[in-house]
């Protein structure tokens, strides 16, 4: 059985190189990096975000994960009040 990674983990990770988002590759398992092209393997639910433990992949395989991946809601914008408050 492959563990999965913890999904509050999947919000917060980005790429050691570039501070990027990263998608999620199902199989074989790993954070993939589309800016740098990079997977990021998982190992028991862990991801090992070294670069040197990094494996390339390909432009359309950045592409794929991209039109797999569900779309992320995008945070309401603040409001702000005329008294300095937040709504």
């Amino acid at each position: 059985m492959i563990a999965s990674v913890d999904p509050h983990l999947l919000e917060i990770l980005v790429c050691p190189l570039c501070k990027g988002q990263l998608l999620l590759r199902r199989a074989p398992q790993a954070l993939v990096c589309p800016f740098d092209r990079l997977a990021f393997p998982v190992r028991d639910g862990i991801p090992v975000m070294l670069p040197e433990e990094a494996d390339a992949v390909t432009a359309e395989e950045v592409e794929a994960l991209r039109a797999r991946q569900s779309p992320q809601p995008e945070p309401s914008p603040l409001r702000f009040m005329g008294d300095g408050g937040v709504s």
